[in-house]
């Protein structure tokens, strides 16, 4: 019995259905594009990967990439789902500003700043306001029709002034330890910042996959009209879904401003948004809705903050550092996407020489020239 040929075009081995089960995984291309970005500093800066402890705290370019990149992580992980729904959300940015403009405004003016209740008030009323903006963005969205891309415009242009206003054109600057704790603080030694953003991915994959909430979204996104059909009810899933953004998007503004222990109404979480939205992209949900990756977005925003790190490390001109961030962006969504790995693929086939003759081969045709 002949023994299958495994060999391919060209007289190279076929690929092994494992490899091509494994380069064809959803997280396959975002982790394999992490891993580049993390080898390519190692290059750079040898102790790039190196972990120390210093004080009981972990510290190292590693820890700063996971504290620095959980903000993004968290607006990320809300545009996830509004997306999943065939929707945007352009006010993220702004909600990340008023939240961190409530909060320092509210323990600024407090007769006792330091003290753990005026923190938690100061919590609170930035995730209840935000939690309002939310909701008027799934109101106008589901209730009155309006796009998602205009209604979130409209709070991405008015929130801004809105944080402007709370701190008067001015940046707020706060003394309290206990708010520091959110973003610059340290708890089993990691950043607080880092397990609170942990702690919150873990809780949506397990509500939306554990759950039918994720497949009811992903079923308004896909196909509106088959789930209204089937009586899923979208208005109230479109609601909660912006409620959500936007709750994430003031947690990662409460990180932001207790980090510097200050808020800027102005430039906190400017341009955040086109950042979420690319780290959504790069971790495999599609703009068009449907299916969604919570993993694939994590992944992603760890990229997009491993690429700012990597700007810095190289030196690059502040001048020219979008122009390169935008450069990389386009290579790895090229190498993500499936139609340009195919025509890659269909090319390497069409100029590969033909595969030299087996010496079985060579044999039988000399018999059958010669009987």
């Amino acid at each position: 019995m002949t023994p299958p040929d495994d060999t391919g075009v060209g007289g190279r081995p076929a690929r092994a259905p494992g490899a091509r089960q494994l380069t064809e995984h959803r997280l396959f291309w975002p982790a394999a594009v992490l891993a580049a970005l993390l080898l390519g500093n190692v290059a750079l800066t040898h102790d790039f990967l190196a972990v120390r402890v210093q004080n009981g705290h972990l510290y190292g370019s590693l820890i700063d990439i996971l504290q620095f990149g959980a903000p993004l992580i968290l607006v990320s992980l809300g545009m996830t789902l509004v997306i999943a729904t065939r929707g945007i959300d352009l006010s993220v940015g702004s909600t990340v500003a008023i939240a961190g403009a409530l909060a320092c405004e509210h323990i600024a003016t407090a007769k006792d700043p330091g003290s753990l209740p005026t923190v938690m008030s100061a919590i609170a009323l930035a995730v209840g306001v935000a939690a309002a903006i939310g909701l008027l963005n799934g109101f106008l969205v589901a209730r009155l029709g309006v796009q998602p891309i205009v209604a979130t415009l409209v709070l991405m242009v008015a929130g801004r002034g809105v944080a402007q206003l709370i701190t008067d054109g001015q940046i707020i600057s706060v003394s309290s330890s206990a708010y520091k704790m959110i973003g610059g603080g340290y708890w089993l030694t990691l950043p607080f910042a880092v397990l609170l953003a942990a702690a919150l991915v873990a809780v949506t994959s397990l509500v939306t996959r554990r759950t039918a909430l994720g497949m009811l979204i992903e079923s308004v996104g896909g196909n509106p009209v088959a789930s209204r059909l089937v009586g899923i009810r979208a208005a109230g899933l479109l609601v909660m879904v912006y409620v959500v953004s936007a709750v994430c998007a003031a947690v990662a503004g409460l990180m932001i401003s207790s980090n510097v222990s200050s808020a800027d109404g102005n430039n906190a979480g400017l341009w955040i948004e086109l950042d979420a939205i690319l780290a959504v992209v790069i971790g495999g949900t599609a703009l068009t809705g449907g299916r969604f990756s919570l993993g694939g977005t994590v992944l992603g925003a760890l990229i997009i903050q491993t690429l700012s790190t990597t700007i810095y490390t190289l030196g690059v001109p502040p001048e020219t550092t979008l122009v390169f961030k935008a450069l990389v962006v386009i290579v790895v969504c090229l190498v993500q996407s499936p139609a340009f790995r195919a025509r890659l693929s269909r090319r390497r086939r069409a100029t590969a020489p033909d595969r030299a003759p087996a010496a079985g081969d060579v044999g039988a045709r000399q018999q059958e020239v010669h009987p």
